[in-house]
């Protein structure tokens, strides 16, 4: 910590919350009113603004109200000097380009006066929109490299914060980022839009029912853990395809890996507990809430869970929480790896994509209460969603997409690629008891009594939790699970957003039109329990509460019709459908051309990555595997040579000598065969994803299969690399 920040006490007396003072009493501000918390939350800035300023901004966060250029120039005043108390030297409008990461340019909050001095400076128009250069963000032809304009909008409603680090400290305002025409670059503008079409759609549920009175907005809500490995920096700097591809393109697994379960919830190493401890203290201090640490299934592998906020919200502090967790993780020696498959053989790593909808009055929409069958409103919202998965599945599984996660998807420690919904026992009666046309009961999970006098009795929830299923209501929420751990969730809680969006308005049309005019309560709920059963009887084929990973559910997706979109070769055409462009047009949350630009995006990027790690494995095969499976194949031949000459029989060493020599050939044409297939095109199409999905990942595997068997007959010592062992065994 020492090395990070320039007041390291200050710095860590604030971060364990402490409330001591800094020097002498005469006007000096307390460590915890500076550093405890370095986000410029505006519900917290009343003393800060003039009540009409302070009002204006609260009512831009809570009604979605635009927010006046004079009290722009206001605010941007007293976060200018919050920053420059708390050290900031620069400020960045920070924002999500289409790289799937974040991105920044730094700007000075000093600025000369004219007169030999310099004054401290941030403008309302600075505050509001920015201008970094578009050109050589991906575009999917929405900027040639010519055009270069590009803007980023103030987002009042996420709150800015200040990143600290060795000798510096930058305010960072978050922001949308769009072209000179303004179609979205980024993946929050859609975002944004898609939450815009969430809240009109679901208030006009809430309106039929009569729950609508107080209530000034419907957001989707969001809480998505985070898996990850550790490994020792020193290893990984040793291994070129962790540093540039972010896994193994190499190498066996151990003996002992995961086969006996203990890694998983066991005891957390001290030296992990260390920096896990370090992340979380950072991550508060940039108003970012966590609340749950834990060891995953694989050795090295972690997960940190969040608590849940508005999916916005969410969304920025996931990039957050990615962009510290690697910051914070070198302070302790180690290296963070987000990919979804690090190590092949062995668990992945994802995100549970926790998503909910809710009033700003507090109301869960997605809560079924106690005494559920009597909840017609909540039956309303999930035959929505049921609905919604069931007509736009493969919208889901494009929007989780991607090189990286395809290597996790259904290799039984994440849901496979076939989109279902899990509802459990309760819920799945619930559906059931509405196709027939009445709603008596709730089931109940009841309690159980474990046996022992000095072991309390638990309350049994009404159904189990089934892991396998990519979409799976779990109490109050929906958890996405199949989303990759490098992803940014802005885009597939877009698309949930969106689908959603578009089943309440199908919904709400239905009922509104036959209601009529003054309808009683009876009529009302005769009416949606009509809608309701129909919409069961057409959609319930996505609900599925058993096996995801087996081969009978496999079989039996086929026979309902659900999709079974294996890569992202096959699930990225999806987004060009017309029924897909159409939604998206109709809910002003993507035009078709910004829709086809991210399918031309998301193609480029598979394919640059599959090219990238082809290439590296050449290199690494060259110069590094093929040069030490050479010297062990001369050091067979000499002890040979030696043993002979000296009467011993080698026979059985001259075999191995043989089988190895040919395995060294077979591996030198693989390499070859590699070379020869790798092509990265100018122009991405999904043609060529698919090129490179069965003809170029094949070779690739073919090749990593022949370096495997290398290394298992390599002596130790001349292996370049560090092994699975090794890098799964911290110190």
């Amino acid at each position: 910590m020492t090395q990070e920040y320039p007041h390291a006490e200050a710095v860590a007396a604030s971060l364990k919350w402490q409330s001591s003072s800094v020097g002498d009493q005469a006007g000096k501000p307390r460590i915890d009113e500076i550093y405890a918390c370095d986000v410029f939350d505006m519900r917290k800035m009343r003393e800060r603004l003039p009540k009409h300023v302070y009002k204006s901004m609260i009512n831009t966060i809570e009604k979605r109200k635009r927010i006046s250029m004079e009290d722009a120039e206001v605010i941007a005043t007293a976060m200018k000097d919050w920053a420059i108390e708390r050290g900031a030297t620069h400020y960045t409008h920070w924002f999500q380009p289409m790289t799937g990461l974040t991105a920044e340019k730094h700007d000075a909050l000093v600025t000369p006066d004219g007169e030999g001095s310099v004054v401290y400076r941030l403008s309302g128009k600075s505050l509001v929109q920015g201008e970094p250069d578009a050109s050589s963000f991906p575009s999917g032809g929405l900027r040639a490299t010519f055009e270069a304009r590009g803007y980023t909008a103030w987002d009042p409603t996420s709150p800015a914060f200040i990143v600290r680090g060795t000798n510096y400290a930058t305010l960072c305002i978050p922001t949308a980022f769009v072209s000179w025409n303004g179609e979205a670059l980024d993946k929050k503008t859609p975002l944004l839009r898609s939450i815009d079409a969430l809240d009109k759609q679901a208030r006009r549920i809430l309106k039929i029912f009569g729950t609508d009175e107080g209530v000034r907005s419907v957001e989707s809500t969001l809480g998505s853990e985070q898996e990850y490995f550790l490994v020792d920096r020193n290893l990984y700097y040793a291994r070129p395809d962790l540093m540039s591809c972010g896994r193994t393109l190499f190498g066996n697994t151990p003996p002992k890996h995961q086969q006996l379960d203990d890694h998983y919830f066991g005891s957390i190493p001290p030296r992990v507990n260390a920096f896990m401890a370090s992340f979380e203290e950072e991550l508060f201090r940039l108003g970012v809430p966590v609340q749950t640490r834990h060891n995953e299934v694989a050795p090295g592998q972690y997960e940190i869970a969040p608590l849940f906020e508005s999916t916005n919200i969410a969304c920025d502090h996931q990039a957050i929480l990615m962009d510290t967790l690697k910051r914070v993780a070198g302070r302790y020696g180690f290296v963070a790896l987000l990919h979804e498959k690090p190590f092949a053989g062995m668990n992945g790593s994802g995100k549970h994509n926790n998503w909910s909808m809710s009033t700003d009055t507090g109301v869960n929409l997605l809560d079924p209460q106690d005494e559920t069958h009597t909840n017609t409103q909540f039956m309303t919202f999930l035959c929505a969603v049921i609905r919604a998965v069931h007509l736009h599945g493969d919208l889901i599984r494009a929007a989780i997409s991607g090189a990286s996660n395809d290597h996790r998807l259904g290799a039984n420690e994440a849901p496979p690629a076939i989109i279902s919904i899990f509802l459990g026992d309760m819920l799945t009666d619930l559906i059931e008891q509405i196709e027939k046309g009445d709603t008596k009961r709730t089931l109940k999970g009841g309690e159980l009594t474990l046996g022992a006098r000095t072991l309390p009795s638990l309350k049994r929830d009404s159904g189990d939790r089934n892991r396998t299923s990519p979409f799976a209501f779990t109490g109050n929420k929906f958890e996405l699970r199949a989303v990759g751990s490098t992803a940014s969730v802005a885009w597939p809680n877009t698309i949930i957003n969106a689908i959603v969006s578009e089943s309440l308005d199908y919904i709400a049309t239905q009922i509104e039109g036959k209601l009529g005019k003054n309808p009683t309560e009876a009529k009302r709920d005769q009416v949606v329990q009509g809608v309701l059963k129909e919409i069961v009887k057409d959609h319930k084929a996505i609900i599925f509460n058993g096996d995801n990973y087996s081969q009978e559910w496999e079989d039996e997706a086929e026979k309902r019709g659900l999709p079974n979109l294996r890569s992202t070769a096959d699930a990225l055409p999806a987004l060009q459908k017309s029924e897909a462009k159409k939604m998206f047009r109709k809910y002003k949350i993507l035009s078709a051309s910004e829709l086809e630009s991210r399918v031309e995006i998301f193609a480029e990027k598979y394919i640059t990555e599959v090219c990238i790690e082809a290439q590296q494995m050449v290199h690494i095969a060259r110069t590094m595997i093929l040069p030490a499976a050479v010297r062990h194949q001369g050091n067979l031949a000499n002890t040979i040579n030696a043993s002979e000459q000296a009467g011993a029989s080698c026979d059985g060493l001259r075999g191995t000598h043989e089988c190895f020599l040919d395995l060294v050939q077979q591996f030198q044409d693989q390499i070859s065969e590699v070379e020869e297939k790798v092509h990265v095109p100018e122009v991405a199409t999904l043609k060529q994803c698919t090129h490179c999905r069965e003809v170029l990942l094949s070779a690739m595997n073919s090749l990593r299969d022949s370096a495997d068997a290398l290394e298992r007959l390599v002596e130790r010592d001349l292996w370049p690399m560090p092994t699975y062992q090794e890098l799964l065994s911290l110190r």
